[in-house]
């Protein structure tokens, strides 16, 4: 581990221990600046002068802070919180570490109650000097896409339900959209996946598939189906009547898809189906 040159809000860093106190042990960075780690979170290994990787962040009294724990988000990371309290100014989110993260009435959309789950990205607040939450994340997203090309694969995080679709952070910068219509499996917000570009629009926005074009042939798609017959003792109460979001969730395609796939099947004379079902030959 390679010791930090300065002392660095909101993210992880690599300090030597400098000295114990009855309160904790100071962690010093290159430049000899310390910062407290509270007795808490010190181990028998840290003695002086080893190396202690470290989150840092401000205290209920804006003071510097060291902790080993990890916060569900750094600094420029999302992630998908539990609101736990709200106030006149604001409301806290459950971070991961003893201080809750302060999300400003100024960031919230809309306004926050006490159980809810909302997306936000750790930021630092110029005029407070603190980290807090934002809820406005279509401030982050850079509108010129570079180094991205339709059918790439890329890293997604599912932000939002929105009347068209989801909406996703694209390799952690720019804003990216499945249609309802494109989806063919249970997604839920906060999940990280893996999709491929399918147009890069004018206004920086990118529209995504969850499949790579042409990557499900009906070769694929069929052997799925056997797969899953296979898996439940060769019957499963669907036909071609059965109903297109369970069909969905189920099968992971479309209805249209099923219909096609079932037919080859039968036609090739591995399955049977029935009003009760697909019946394994």
């Amino acid at each position: 581990m390679k010791i930090n040159q300065h002392l660095e809000l909101g993210v992880l860093n690599t300090l030597r221990v400098d000295r114990d106190t009855p309160h904790g042990v100071f962690l010093m960075a290159e430049d000899e600046k310390d910062v407290l780690l509270p007795k808490a979170y010190v181990t028998d290994d840290m003695i002086e002068d080893s190396l202690v990787e470290v989150f840092l962040y401000t205290d209920s009294e804006d003071r510097l802070v060291a902790t080993t724990l990890t916060p569900k988000a750094m600094l420029d990371e999302f992630a998908l919180f539990e609101v736990i309290d709200v106030a006149p100014f604001g409301a806290f989110v459950e971070w991961g570490l003893s201080k809750d993260l302060l999300v400003p009435n100024m960031l919230q959309k809309q306004p926050f109650k006490i159980g809810e789950k909302r997306f936000l990205k750790v930021i630092y607040d110029e005029r407070t000097h603190r980290l807090v939450g934002s809820e406005k994340l279509g401030d982050f997203f850079q509108r010129k896409v570079k180094d991205l090309s339709p059918q790439q694969e890329v890293k997604i995080l599912i932000i939002a339900k929105t009347p068209l679709g989801y909406k996703c952070i694209v390799e952690d910068k720019y804003e990216g959209l499945i249609y309802h219509n494109e989806i063919f499996e249970n997604i839920t917000i906060g999940e990280s996946k893996k999709a491929y570009i399918k147009t890069i629009r004018k206004d920086g926005n990118i529209d995504l598939s969850l499949r790579k074009a042409g990557s499900k042939k009906n070769g694929d798609l069929a052997s799925n189906i056997l797969e899953l017959l296979k898996q439940n003792n060769g019957i499963m109460p669907y036909n071609y009547k059965s109903d297109a979001e369970l069909i969905k969730n189920t099968f992971s395609m479309s209805k249209k898809e099923f219909k096609r796939n079932l037919t080859k099947l039968q036609d090739e004379g591995k399955i049977e189906v029935k009003d009760t079902g697909i019946y394994l030959k």
